[in-house]
């Protein structure tokens, strides 16, 4: 699943056809990206099946991807939509490295 040189092989067409195919073709297109869909909802189940089990690392992948809106991030994300760069620049001191304390 999702393995292009490897489904390619197995159907014995060329990589290059299957890259032209998804450009002329609109209904090869949809099935390639149905079978990616599927792909996708095939990890998140074992995703879930490994919560159930007690998985730690997998509840915490999943807190941290799914769960941003309440909070559950390691990081703050920020979107900057002026044309202006920041004005903290200004402010910075010449010769910080990011690394050390001021």
């Amino acid at each position: 699943m999702g393995v292009v040189s490897r489904a390619c092989r197995q159907v014995g067409i060329d990589r290059k056809t299957h890259y032209n195919w998804l450009k002329a073709d609109e209904h090869y297109k949809q099935t390639v990206e149905d079978i990616a869909e599927a792909a996708i909802d095939f990890a998140e189940g074992q995703l879930l099946l490994g919560i159930r089990e007690g998985n730690t690392p997998m509840t915490i992948f999943y807190l941290k991807t799914k769960g941003k809106s309440r909070g559950y991030v390691e990081r703050s994300e920020h979107t900057i939509t002026s044309d202006q760069p920041p004005t903290w620049f200004d402010s910075v001191p010449e010769g910080y490295d990011g690394k050390s304390e001021t």
